[in-house]
């Protein structure tokens, strides 16, 4: 009985010259797997190709709704965010595709997957960090690790070689010098011209790259108004002109109306977010990153939804959330983050630091009112039921609430160890 593997599978040259490889190699039945976690067109004819390439099966798992709200929405709950600027795009997308995988293998009777990162990169790490939380036993196959592959294909000219003896169609030239991967949360871009980071991701020769984003110089010149219905952390409905239009035009549904909102599952309302934040200029983000295998690299990415979304939720935070508990919450995202991008999602500290953050945001529901213009999100208002926020207390005219001569007591006790330690550091 031959080995069957679940090949990882997009479709482009890598993941094609990978799959007919591991089918010679091993002598082995190969049955390719794609996840559809948002590529849109890039999915199109792909059946057609694996089968074509060598693959015995093909499956295109649909994970759009499982990933917006079993992944991207809780770490959002969180406020990940990876160094200061990466709303982990990427990195969140490999966990639910892995698992994706493992269902197939076990269905199929597969005992090893195979996967198409680098020895270099991240993924390879989050792909099996993934497999052996939810399957320990399985076998995980990267070529790209293995000596005789790289032998084989020391470079994209030996791999587009191949592709072409062996009639393997793929679109691979210099006129896309970089590499970008898509899915509902993000695009990003890295490799090829993007290696220097001294080089401008923005220049007009790019703007062909881009997909989910208009720049902010090309945005219209007149602002656009967006409300968000949150409920409990997690984005319920939105609000804004032409939302029907946008709902019909992108295949989506409704799950009906709610005080003027358009309430909407998770995978619609990433859609929408993605639409408006996209043709606004939000969410652009160049950077370069300290990767998990210990090097740095520089990468490009779209998110124009989680840009919104990420800013929409820190809002409605500052509303509803008690200080204390946001502290112990914020001091914990560097950690939650760092845990995502390494490729820790189904760890045991992950899904504690999760039920913190859930415990967290039991109050965080309301409204959000935003505007958005030319890469910029301004905040407008925000209003909840479980407000914390107390004019009465807050006001700098009379009140009748707050005696302000209680604060002498307070500061007196808060500067006592400071005058303590004045005194023994001068001796006195």
């Amino acid at each position: 009985m031959s080995k069957k593997i679940i090949v990882a599978y997009s479709g482009g040259l890598d993941t094609s010259v990978l799959l007919l490889w591991l089918k010679n190699y091993y002598n082995a039945d190969v049955i390719a797997y794609c996840a559809d976690v948002g590529q849109a067109e890039e999915l199109d004819g792909l059946e057609e190709k694996a089968l074509n390439t060598g693959a015995s099966k093909c499956f295109i798992g649909d994970l759009k709704e499982e990933f917006a709200k079993d992944y991207i929405f809780p770490m959002f709950q969180a406020g990940a965010i990876y160094e200061g600027k990466y709303w982990l795009g990427t990195s969140i997308a490999r966990p639910v595709i892995t698992k994706g995988m493992i269902d197939i293998a076990k269905q199929e009777g597969a005992t090893s997957l195979a996967h198409g990162a680098t020895g270099k990169g991240n993924d390879q790490v989050r792909f099996e960090l993934s497999a052996a939380s939810l399957a320990p036993d399985m076998e995980m196959i990267a070529p790209w690790r293995m000596a005789e592959f790289r032998e084989q294909f020391p470079g994209r000219a030996e791999m587009i070689s191949y592709a072409e003896k062996e009639g393997i169609p793929v679109q691979a030239s210099a006129s896309k010098p970089y590499s970008m991967d898509r899915n509902l949360l993000h695009i990003s871009f890295e490799s090829g011209i993007l290696e220097d980071p001294w080089y401008d991701g923005s220049i007009d020769e790019l703007k062909s790259m881009y997909v989910l984003s208009v720049s902010p110089e090309d945005a219209p010149d007149v602002a656009e108004y967006i409300q968000i219905l949150f409920e409990k952390g997690n984005i319920v409905g939105l609000q804004f002109d032409g939302i029907e239009e946008a709902i019909t035009d992108h295949n989506l549904k409704s799950l009906g109306t709610k005080g003027g909102y358009q309430i909407l599952s998770p995978y619609a309302v990433m859609i929408l977010l993605n639409m408006i934040g996209g043709r606004n200029g939000i969410g652009r983000i160049d950077m370069v990153e300290n990767r998990f295998v210990g090097m740095k690299s520089r990468g490009i990415y779209e998110t124009p939804g989680g840009a919104i979304l990420f800013d929409a939720h820190r809002i409605m935070e500052s509303l509803t959330m008690d200080r204390e508990v946001m502290h112990i919450r914020d001091s914990l995202i560097p950690k939650y983050s760092e845990l995502v991008y390494n490729g820790f999602w189904f760890s045991p500290e992950r899904e504690a630091i999760q039920s913190l953050v859930l415990e967290s945001q039991k109050n965080v529901s309301g409204e959000v009112r935003l505007k958005l213009y030319k890469g910029n999100i301004t905040t407008l208002g925000r209003e909840s039921g479980n407000s914390l926020y107390s004019e009465a207390h807050v006001t700098f005219e009379e009140d009748e609430v707050y005696d302000q001569k209680d604060a002498e007591g307070f500061i007196k006790l808060n500067a006592l160890r400071l005058r303590l330690a004045a005194r023994t550091n001068d001796g006195s």
